[in-house]
């Protein structure tokens, strides 16, 4: 097969998906891992599609690899998160063990928290910091602090991880889309994120609406796999979240 006629069936293939997997065009391809992989990277370089880890995404996606840093992220939204971040605390009883991620958008329900009886755990220095300034219990990840994220990383955070179990975990996220899920730039969060989620029995995603039709580099969770706390569910997002008024 030529390779103009690899491109047009894998951007009919995105047309009709907006995402898809090296696997999946191999399959419609008949071709090799190589020559689809390469065949993605010509369809990049010429603006066609967008590459991402383990496949591609159409150019009507907002796809960023960018990862801001807390500051930078501090103030962005501030008003929508706050607003996101009271209601999350308000799902947090009595008794619960609960998981709180790194970042800004988990960052706002910590102020709003009763932490009568709860133990939290956290991959985030400022949040446990916060946490226990209050009185609460609380367990911090040990492994490689990332100063981008003040975030907790790496193989020895992950092992901790595995050996928990959590009423709750509350998380951020960079990008939201149907077809890629929840994703993030970094893939050594993407790991905490998606180990500590696998660990909840109720996960949440706190994300303002500026974070729909959004792809970064990694996904680290499908998006039925935590219910999306936000200030505006975009159409087509219905039964993943719930919108917070």
């Amino acid at each position: 097969m030529l390779a103009e006629q690899r491109y047009k069936i894998i951007l009919d293939l995105l047309e009709k998906n907006k995402s898809v997997t090296v696997t999946e065009i191999r399959e419609a391809l008949h071709a090799s891992e190589s020559t689809v992989r390469r065949d993605i990277t010509a369809l990049h370089n010429a603006s066609k599609l967008i590459k991402v880890f383990g496949g591609a995404v159409s150019i009507e996606n907002n796809f960023s690899a960018d990862e801001p840093t807390v500051a930078q992220k501090a103030d962005l939204n501030r008003e929508e998160k706050q607003q996101i971040g009271r209601y999350a605390a308000s799902l947090i009883g009595r008794d619960e063990f609960v998981y709180i991620d790194a970042g800004t958008s988990t960052g706002s329900m910590l102020e709003y928290i009763d932490i009568t009886g709860v133990s939290f755990v956290t991959n985030a220095v400022a949040h446990a910091q916060y946490l226990a300034a209050r009185g609460a219990k609380v367990y911090l990840l040990g492994g490689e602090l990332k100063s981008s994220t003040e975030a907790i990383v790496g193989n020895t955070a992950v092992r901790a991880l595995q050996g928990y179990h959590f009423t709750k975990g509350f998380f951020g996220t960079n990008g939201i889309s149907r077809q890629e899920g929840f994703s993030t730039p970094d893939a050594d969060e993407a790991i905490i994120k998606e180990t500590a989620m696998g660990q909840c029995r109720k996960a949440y995603v706190l994300a303002d609406s500026s974070k729909f039709n959004n792809v970064s580099s990694v996904t680290f969770a499908n998006i039925e796999d935590a219910t999306i706390l936000t200030d505006q569910l975009p159409v087509g997002y219905e039964n993943y979240g719930q919108e917070i008024v």
